[in-house]
Formats: C-alpha cells, structure tokens, sequence
C-alpha cells in the first residue's frame, strides 16, 4: 500500500522529489515511467489533478516504447485524470486507446493488474456518464479482488458513487456499498478513501433529513481532509453542507474555519459539480 492510500501525502511528496531526482539521470524508461507513475498516482489521489495530468502524461511517454501491460496501466490513468479535469474529447480518446491496449494484452481481458485497472477505468466512465460500464468494471474489481481487500474498497466506494448518482439514485444500495468500503479501508488505515466514504454518507443522510447523522459524516470529512491537506476534497465537502449549515457545524463540532479555494485557475472548475470526483 502506498503512502498515498494513507494520505500521508506530505511524506510522499518527499519521496516523489527524491525518485524523480534519481531516475532521471539513468535514461532507463522502465525506471523512469515507475517514477512518474508513484508521483502520479500520488497527485491523482490527493485531488491535484493538473499536476497529476503532467506527471501521467510523461508515466505514460516512458512506457510507449516498453511493454503494453504497462502502457495501459498509464493510458488508463490518463483517461481518469482527463475526465477529472473534463476534458471530455481526450478522456474518451484515452479511453478507446485504453481498452485496444487490454484487447491486444489479454484479449479482452483486464490481465496482470486487473483490479487497479478496471477500478480506474470505472472512475473514468463514470465521470464521462457511461454509468453501465462504470458499473460493470465496479462489479469486476470486486469479484477479482477477494485476497486484495484495499482495491476492493476502492470498488465499493465506486459503486457507492454510482449507485448515488443523479440518473440512477438508489440510496440504500449506495449506503450500503459506502458502508462495505468504509469496514475494509478503516482497519487498513486508508484515510482518503475513508473520507470519502463519509462525505457520501454525509449526502445520503443530508437529502434524507438526518440532520445529526449528516453532521456526524461532515465532521469526520472535513476533519480528515484538513488534516491530510487534500484542499479540493475539504471545498468539496464545505459546499454539501451549505452556507447555512457550515456556521453550525464548526460551532457544535469545533471544524476549523474555512479554507482557500482549491484548485483556482488550475481547471478543475470544468469539473461538472453534479457529479463525482475521486
């Protein structure tokens, strides 16, 4: 598990500086494109994803003359990082290229890195709106990861988001797969993942009327993501309680106050607010 998956992001990013230093110089694309690959997985996950889209774009050119299993690997994240940023035309040209790499690999098959692979290829359908094959790739990350429990409750937490989603709202089946995520990625010390599914809790009590149990997900969220300093995720949060609420909130609960606006100029604003992020 990577510090990433921890949120200890900071840490991280310390390591990424030092991995990039000392690949570079070898000229060996394999250890270049694995450099790339950690520092952009670690921007992705944190919510950083112009910087995220610069570290894949150069994961993804170490690997082009390199083996296919890999190149996928990179295209796929490509496809994510660009529908994150809603950059529609290129998400969907990524992801044509994506899914004729795994065709040309396995015939069909996801291969080598099945979970990780059809997890982020669900993300990134999901954000283009191809809800049934998001779906499908949820459902597959999580039948191929039964000894692989922190890729499974990444997939939980997917299919959470889709099932919440505008155009197919079922909330006891979205409740239920947060709550499933929220079991595997608590005792593993998976703190990102274990805010997000707060902050989807938090919006499934909230359009309920469960105002306490609402709080209660907002606070754990927004305590979580101030702490690992994941600044989109805490606007992210801040905005589903509401100008009203937030006042409340920080009062009963003692949240900090309010942070600057993450990701101004970078992009991220072409990010259609209906729908879900990480």
């Amino acid at each position: 598990m990577s510090l990433a998956d921890l949120g200890r992001f900071a840490e991280g990013a310390e390591y990424e500086a030092e991995a990039l230093q000392l690949a570079e110089p070898t000229h060996r694309p394999y250890t270049i494109g694995f450099a790339y690959r950690a520092a952009g997985m670690l921007h992705l996950l944190k919510g950083d994803w112009t910087q995220a889209r610069s570290l894949t774009e150069q994961w993804m050119a170490a690997f082009r003359p390199g083996g296919i299993n890999l190149l996928a690997q990179a295209v796929i994240a490509s496809a994510w990082v660009l529908a994150l940023l809603g950059n529609v035309a290129e998400a969907l040209d990524r992801l044509r290229e994506a899914k004729e790499l795994l065709q040309r690999l396995t015939r069909g098959l996801i291969g080598a890195n099945h979970g990780w692979n059809s997890y982020a290829l669900g993300r990134a359908c999901l954000l283009l709106g191809r809800l049934d094959e998001a779906r499908q790739y949820g459902d597959r990350t999580v039948e191929a990861s039964p000894l692989r429990p922190g890729i499974a409750a990444y997939a939980l937490h997917l299919l959470g988001d889709i099932a919440t989603y505008s155009d197919c709202f079922d909330a006891a089946r979205g409740e239920a797969h947060y709550r499933r995520a929220l079991a595997l990625a608590e005792p593993r010390g998976m703190r990102p993942l274990v805010a997000h599914c707060h902050l989807g809790l938090c919006k499934l009590a909230r359009r309920a009327g469960k105002r306490e149990q609402a709080r209660e997900h907002f606070t754990t969220a927004i305590t979580m993501y101030r702490g690992m300093d994941m600044q989109f995720w805490c606007e992210q949060v801040e905005a589903e309680a509401g100008p009203r609420a937030q006042p409340q909130l920080r009062s009963d609960r003692g949240v900090p106050g309010s942070v600057s606006r993450a990701g101004a100029g970078k992009g991220i604003d072409r990010v259609p607010r209906s729908r879900t992020y990480c």
